[in-house]
């Protein structure tokens, strides 16, 4: 077939669609100030994409048809940064932030400072040549970041070309607008998913999709915040102030951060931040902190660089937002182990980028220390700006209304008595080993992503798969049919194909993850791998003694009863039976082992560039290394990378060592 050549009314045409298209995206997307209407942008979009599937040579790396997502990658390659991307060293306090700025006037007698809100996000580098965007990449550990520029494409703020052709590369912070979140979280919940943490951990999630049409469907948004290197102005001239090139980016078409202020007072800095704290709930994205740094370029260098962090800067960081809110109701929570858990209803309140409307009271004991009574003012948080928690009573708020709870005497779901656990002291039981609630948990933990990883079968679906009868324990999961799952609620053909599809893929999970889902009390995934490894097979564990279960590393002789009471049980026994014969696999395979890493313990945060936290920890393990879910003083190391948190600054302040992914491969290397 001939290829169709356009005519000069054609090229025209095309480029002038183009034009008009980058125009009234950065219209909507980087100014908030369209000039046409949805309709008319989709019309001269859909005009565009004719043109170019017609007509492919029209197509050019900077057109608004590029945004749409390309072919999935089977990984991201790694970028080495032009420019170290340097984090910042954390303040929490007002005397530190003065502290900060008499540091600084040692060296810039008169200093002044850009005081700019602290995007919660995750931070990125944009390369341009000749005004095309060529290249993002990720912080990573701020030498090494990956390469997600087609991800990124799918960012309309960011512009595929600026109105100069300069050769630059900018900084900024990719994050999930509020609206956003709560959309996605709403659909999440519908299917049946879990839900999102919060708007940073899924733009973090997001902009490592391997497949960009899935991050494109996650509508992500961006502020550029800083000049790296290269040329910002066409004559060839230095700027001399952070301000002044923020207002150059803007100019650009580069959406800049807002509400910011430069000032030369300690008083004022700490005046801005107060403004910025009480206007947190009113933004549209969420904010974590301040960022405060010396506003002259050439005083930055006067100041220079510390070992990891800047000298000129640094990150003033909100305490964790607190909120009151009323306690309307306790409900209780039957987990798949039989205990019941306390739930506090509250009236909802927007708290750390979502509104919260329960949040956990762990058990009777936190209830009766805290004089938590139903009818309270409470004031609520989040853990870690993740999870809901009830901090206190506001005492004097109560009119005399107030009651005191107590324990239900039966399970709410199965109406058995219930008992106290003196093994776990506070904990309270159900004795019902087949009570509903904690099968339909005990099946929920058996798919969860660290046990057999079956996407899609969230809290709602196995609630349907139960309802209508088509399980009832976890081996009938494995005889499920695509054409009976999808005769159920909100379950498609399409979406009961992947349920099935998934099932089957979690066959070949391993036998330590099958192990870590049985729901055994008291094994974790560091429990179940240390079964995996001794016993070599499902069928020898169930032969285990008190006395050779005592003799692994991290069991004691609680962990030790609880594993030989499961497997003493004929139906647990039968279930694992089942297992083996539907083709899951129930044997360790012989993995050529280093024991270089024998007796280093090992915590993994944040995002790593270039693995999941799952593979880190598989490759630590493979080479004779404990992983841990918390930094303690016997931490060895901690791998950190991307949005890390709490982990990060607990090791800090032990000492721990902390260290990247290249530094760990480094080890591995090494070994």
């Amino acid at each position: 077939m001939d290829k169709k050549i356009p005519d000069k009314e054609i090229r025209a045409e095309a480029a002038r669609l183009q034009r008009e298209l980058r125009y009234h995206a950065e219209r909507y997307y980087v100014y908030d100030s369209p000039e046409i209407s949805d309709y008319d942008y989709d019309m001269m979009y859909a005009r565009l994409l004719a043109l170019e599937t017609e007509y492919p040579e029209l197509t050019t790396p900077d057109s608004p048809t590029q945004r749409v997502g390309g072919k999935a990658l089977d990984k991201f390659d790694k970028v080495t940064h032009s420019v170290k991307m340097n984090s910042l060293s954390d303040v929490f306090s007002y005397d530190e932030i003065r502290e900060f700025c008499e540091r600084v006037a040692q060296t810039v007698p008169d200093a002044e400072y850009s005081v700019e809100p602290k995007i919660d996000g995750l931070s990125v580098s944009l390369r341009y040549e000749g005004g095309i965007f060529v290249q993002g990449a990720t912080r990573g550990d701020g030498d090494v970041g990956e390469d997600v520029t087609q991800n990124l494409k799918t960012v309309y703020s960011i512009p595929l070309s600026l109105s100069n052709p300069l050769d630059l590369t900018v900084r900024g912070e990719v994050y999930m607008p509020r609206s956003v979140f709560e959309k996605i979280n709403e659909k999440r919940e519908k299917e049946g998913k879990a839900l999102m943490a919060n708007p940073r951990n899924a733009a973090a999630g997001s902009l490592r999709q391997l497949d960009s049409k899935i991050t494109a469907e996650r509508k992500l948004d961006i502020f550029v915040f800083n000049f790296q290197a290269g040329e910002l102005y066409e004559d060839g001239h230095a700027p001399t102030l952070h301000s002044e090139t923020l207002d150059t980016l803007s100019s650009l078409g580069f959406k800049t951060l807002e509400e910011t202020a430069v000032t030369s007072s300690v008083e004022e800095i700490i005046s801005h931040i107060e403004r910025l704290g009480a206007l947190r709930d009113s933004l549209a994205y969420d904010i974590d902190g301040v960022v405060i740094k010396l506003n002259r370029l050439s005083d930055r260098e006067l100041m220079g660089e510390g070992t990891n962090t800047p000298k000129w800067a640094v990150a003033y960081k909100f305490p964790p937002e607190e909120k009151e809110t009323k306690l309307e109701d306790i409900t209780i929570a039957v987990g798949r182990t039989g205990v019941l858990t306390p739930t506090a209803v509250l009236s909802p309140v927007r708290l750390a980028g979502t509104t919260v409307s329960r949040a956990t009271l762990h058990n009777l004991d936190f209830i009766r220390e805290r004089d938590i009574r139903l009818g309270d003012t409470v004031v609520v948080r989040k853990a870690g700006d993740i999870i809901p928690e009830v901090v206190r009573t506001v005492a004097e708020r109560r009119d005399g209304n107030e009651r005191e709870f107590n324990m239900p005497t039966v399970c709410p779901s199965c109406g058995e008595p219930v008992f106290r656990d003196e093994g776990e002291g506070v904990a309270i039981r159900c004795t019902n080993g087949s009570c509903p609630a904690q099968l339909s948990r005990s099946i929920e933990h058996f798919a969860s992503k660290g046990a057999m990883n079956i996407d899609g079968l969230g809290p709602q679906i196995v609630e349907l798969l139960l309802d209508a009868g088509l399980i009832k324990n976890v081996a009938d999961l494995y005889s499920l049919r695509a054409e009976d799952v999808e005769k159920l609620d909100r379950m498609g053909k399409k979406s009961a194909a992947n349920l099935i599809k998934s099932i089957e893929n979690s066959k070949s999970a391993g036998l330590e993850r099958l192990i870590y889902s049985l729901g055994i009390r008291n094994i974790g995934e560091i429990a179940a791998a240390a079964l995996a490894s001794h016993f070599k097979t499902l069928d020898a564990c169930f032969d285990a003694t008190v006395e050779e279960l005592c003799q692994l590393p991290d069991f004691g002789e609680i962990t030790a009863i609880c594993v030989v009471d499961y497997f003493s049980h004929t139906q647990n026994r039968e279930l694992c039976t089942r297992l083996k014969e539907a083709g899951l696999v129930t044997e360790a395979v012989a993995k050529q082992a280093s024991s270089g890493f024998a007796g280093l313990t090992f915590v993994l945060t944040g995002t790593l560039p270039t693995m999941s936290r799952d593979e880190a920890a598989a490759l630590i393990k493979t080479n004779g290394g404990k992983v841990s879910g918390s930094v303690s003083g016997k931490t060895d190391y901690v791998v950190a990378g991307e949005a890390a948190g709490s982990k990060l600054t607990k090791a800090q302040q032990l000492g721990v060592k902390i260290i990247s992914e290249d530094e760990l491969l480094g080890m591995i290397a090494a070994l």
